[in-house]
């Protein structure tokens, strides 16, 4: 059983409305100089769910389910970085309006630049919202800590999620975390840098497609969990030898140069105290019971 500081953690009702789908330019050109005119960012999305391959998508850096925001027009302003930051993977989210008042649905995903947060929602209940209704998302995780593991860093996951993963404490204060991929840091690309791993994903690069099969990533799917190797997000996020980042995948592939699949943070160290183990049934929808794998 793992001790966490439950107790301490604040729960905060945060509220939230449906991004509309975004579209940045005319073509967009790929890394090889070809120009794109397919689907990206926002909305809801009727066939793509958490389970689902983050490849082959005829889109770029799509959001499985319902993308969330709470004002598309200051996306850098307090409130809006806030409504990013607070809402953590598993939080339970509830349709306050509309005609699917009452539907619950679940936070898989946070997604940076955009600053959008990933939603999955039974199918019915997508088939009732039109795009105005209004979410209430109780919002719970960040500031959270293992206690035998104090140098293992936890970031956008709520507790009751952390306790589903299968995760194991070891001697010494470490971590031992299911997970279906191990990426190398080196193939990290845009986010990178950034100094606030309590919000957004950074993604994989994904232009090389020999290092993709050669790493398997052409089967990762929304919602794996990933360890990236090298990848210290304890206080930002950059490259450090011998740490370890937990992510999960939040958005698909992307044609842009140094883009890819998008992996938003859940737990890091630098101190070698996160050992990943693979296991196929690292996801989130299979350990929640969503997406593609809703009974």
């Amino acid at each position: 059983m793992l001790k966490l500081n439950e107790s301490q953690l604040v729960k905060m009702a945060v509220t939230g409305k449906i991004a509309n789908p975004v579209r940045f330019s005319t073509f967009e050109l790929d890394h090889e100089g070809r120009g794109h005119a397919v689907p990206s960012v926002g909305g809801i999305v009727y066939n793509v769910k958490v389970g689902d391959p983050a490849f082959g998508w005829r889109g770029d850096h799509i959001e499985p389910g319902v993308s969330l925001v709470f004002d598309e027009e200051k996306r850098n302003g307090g409130p809006n970085r806030a409504f990013n930051f607070l809402s953590c993977i598993g939080n339970e989210i509830t349709v306050t309006t509309g005609a699917a008042k009452g539907a619950k649905g679940v936070v898989t995903g946070i997604h940076g630049g955009v600053e959008h947060v990933i939603a999955d929602f039974e199918q019915k209940t997508l088939e009732k919202l039109i795009g105005d209704e209004k979410f209430l998302i109780r919002a719970l995780g960040q500031g959270l800590q293992i206690q035998e593991c104090p140098l293992v860093f936890c970031y956008n996951l709520d507790p009751a999620l952390l306790k589903k993963m299968r995760v194991k404490i070891k001697a010494g204060g470490g971590l031992e975390v299911p997970v279906t991929h191990k990426i190398p840091s080196a193939i990290m690309g845009s986010g990178i840098g950034h100094p606030d791993p309590g919000s957004g994903d950074y993604d994989i690069t994904t232009q090389d497609a020999k290092t993709v099969r050669r790493l398997g990533l052409e089967t990762l799917r929304f919602g794996d969990f990933v360890a990236i190797t090298d990848a210290d997000n304890t206080y930002g996020r950059h490259y450090y030898e011998g740490a370890v980042t937990i992510a999960i995948v939040s958005h698909s592939d992307s044609f842009i140069s140094g883009h890819g699949p998008g992996l938003t943070t859940l737990l890091s160290s630098k101190g070698g105290k996160i050992k990943p183990v693979i296991d196929a049934r690292a996801n989130l929808g299979k350990v929640l019971g969503i997406g593609r794998f809703r009974s």
